[in-house]
């Protein structure tokens, strides 16, 4: 599979579909196939670009700290190998803040984006989670940490599923036997580029039409901090769920992907 040479490292991603450049930007510790089930969407209609983010999956993973603008670079130099000169941006979590930065650095190459439980700014809550998740990696067999991650993102219907319950218990299996796990320094890297992300002053400055999605019971990026997102983009569009948490994209998955192709083919 394909990697380039861009800001200073050697990126991993995929390709599927054809048409019009859509880039897909994962969040902390999940490399680009993350994205299959809403790819599969998107691929009838797009060139669906989904990137490995620095510090995960085949892509390098350079000492940290990283910053959501050095990553945001890392995504420009990928278009620029690949010969995108603008495209579609669609991110999710730690990918929402970079496609932000992708936005407000490199205006040109951002059509228009949709921006997953997306945060500008992060309080005193916020940093005490990414803390604990630092330690949490550092400290917990990758079971355990898979455990803990499934009780932040996902709320009680998803538990209450049989399926979802059954498709999350195999999430333990997998992560207890998965021979290249994210290595800490990684995880410590990019949940740094998320702690120190702030944009709130700058995001007045975004030019493209931009969704902001998420979830009203998601208690990783509380849904203020969506709402203060889609305040501060002018024009923004703000969609919030109704019972369901940070992994609002699965949770409503039957509703996700048809709403964001619609939303992404007139924008």
């Amino acid at each position: 599979m394909p990697h380039v040479e861009t800001n200073g490292i050697k990126m991993f991603y995929q390709e599927r579909g054809s048409g019009e450049p859509l880039v897909c930007i994962m969040g902390v510790t999940a490399p680009g196939g993350v994205w299959d089930a809403h790819a599969q969407a998107w691929e009838k209609h797009f060139r669906c670009i989904l990137g490995d983010n620095r510090g995960v999956g085949e892509t390098d993973k350079p000492a940290g700290p990283y910053t959501t603008a050095m990553m945001a670079d890392d995504y420009a130099g990928l278009m620029d190998k690949l010969g995108i000169k603008q495209a579609r941006v669609v991110g999710c979590s730690l990918g929402s803040v970079i496609a932000q930065q992708l936005a407000l650095r490199h205006p040109e190459k951002v059509k228009s984006m949709i921006l997953m439980c997306t945060w500008a700014r992060q309080d005193r809550f916020g940093l005490y989670t990414w803390q604990h998740l630092i330690k949490a990696k550092a400290s917990m067999r990758p079971e355990d940490f898979m455990q803990w991650i499934q009780m932040l993102i996902f709320t009680k219907p998803w538990f209450d599923n049989d399926d979802c319950w059954n498709n999350m218990q195999q999430g333990l299996k997998d992560a207890a036997i998965n021979p290249a796990p994210q290595p800490v320094h990684a995880t410590e890297a990019q949940s740094a580029a998320a702690m120190t992300h702030n944009t709130l002053n700058e995001l007045k400055n975004v030019k493209c039409p931009t969704l902001v999605i998420g979830g009203k019971n998601d208690t990783f990026t509380p849904r203020w901090m969506s709402e203060e997102v889609a305040a501060a983009i002018p024009g923004a569009d703000l969609h919030l769920y109704d019972n369901a948490g940070h992994a609002f994209h699965w949770e409503c998955l039957g509703d996700f992907n048809p709403r964001t192709t619609e939303w992404l083919l007139k924008h």
